[in-house]
């Protein structure tokens, strides 16, 4: 099978380092060429893990990302979810026709408020059998180490999820399959808003006890949304990809939204940590987006809805805090 890796970042470096360590070729989509130069001179990006060197006789790189979707079987999509309309429309409506997409985009499209395989739906006629996830807790730092860590794939059909997964098995990777596509990506949009939350909470001076039970909190508030929303019934949602991505997003110091989340705590405006932080947290744009598609949903998620009325509706963090207390049990 002959991989597209689609993005540059760090969740795309560190992907791409799994697929070549296994010694698959990929072709790689690279947005700025200077990157592209750095990669073929230096054998490493120079912005995102750094410390990852490649095998540069397995890569071929390109700014153009039809060349990289015409030239590969199965695309792995790495790239913000507020970007990945964006990039996606420089593309032909037959571009994907016949390819498998494994997305690794733990957000949400925020202007059509779509999950990625229901924007390939309606913009390029995707079917849903082509279209996988991968999803979990794995840090890209924790990657480049090489710090054994757990991926789920997950697609409608178990023998070609069970294909792509075997691609990114490694020593220091375990990979897991299940079918509940929605589920695994609803949770990791929502893990992204509960990790602000858990940030808020740190910036704010909270403990460890207090955050305890917040994040437990979470854990069931996100459970309940799953149910509603779509998810498999029988879904585990203790299992490492719910679960265990919800608490590594929320305590890790690798995490961009919890980091996001203890500026705000501090009293820094979202701009203001927006420009410090100077990396997408991919919560801040959900929080609206599960805010909006919960009204139709109505599920009881007051952790999530304060998380976005301070976001978006200017409340105070410490005073929004305060009104999640009595919810918590």
């Amino acid at each position: 099978m002959r991989f597209g890796v689609i993005g540059s970042g760090s969740w795309a470096t560190a992907l791409a380092k799994i697929l070549t360590d296994n010694g698959h070729s990929i072709h790689w989509w690279i947005r700025n060429p200077a990157t592209i130069a750095h990669l073929r001179a230096r054998h490493h990006n120079p912005q995102y893990l750094s410390s990852v060197y490649f095998d540069t006789s397995l890569l071929t790189m390109s700014d153009n990302a039809g060349e990289v979707v015409a030239a590969s079987d199965c695309l792995v999509l790495a790239v913000p979810s507020a970007y990945t309309a964006e990039m996606l429309g420089t593309l032909d409506k037959k571009a994907f026709q016949a390819k498998k997409i494994l997305s690794a985009i733990k957000g949400i499209l925020p202007e059509q408020n779509l999950l990625l395989n229901e924007y390939l739906v309606r913009g390029f006629d995707f079917p849903a059998t082509g279209y996988f996830t991968v999803m979990g807790p794995c840090h890209a730092e924790e990657v480049a180490a090489e710090k054994l860590s757990y991926l789920t794939f997950s697609g409608q059909d178990e023998t070609s999820t069970r294909e792509i997964a075997s691609y990114f098995a490694t020593e220091y990777l375990n990979t897991v399959i299940n079918d509940d596509v929605y589920g695994v990506q609803y949770a990791a949009i929502l893990k992204n808003i509960y990790a602000l939350g858990a940030g808020i909470a740190h910036g704010l001076e909270y403990g460890d006890n207090f955050l305890s039970v917040l994040i437990a909190n979470c854990a069931d508030e996100m459970a309940g949304f799953l149910r509603k929303v779509g998810g498999r019934p029988s879904a585990n949602y203790a299992a490492s990809v719910y679960l265990g991505d919800l608490l590594v997003t929320c305590y890790s110091l690798y995490s961009r939204n919890r980091t996001f989340g203890n500026m705000i705590g501090k009293g820094y405006s979202v701009k203001a940590a927006q420009l410090e932080l100077n990396m997408v947290a991919e919560g801040y744009n959900a929080s609206k987006c599960i805010y909006l598609i919960n009204k139709e949903i109505k599920a009881d998620m007051p952790i999530a809805g304060m998380i976005y009325r301070i976001l978006w509706e200017n409340v105070k963090a410490g005073a929004g805090f305060k009104q999640i207390e009595p919810y918590l049990v």
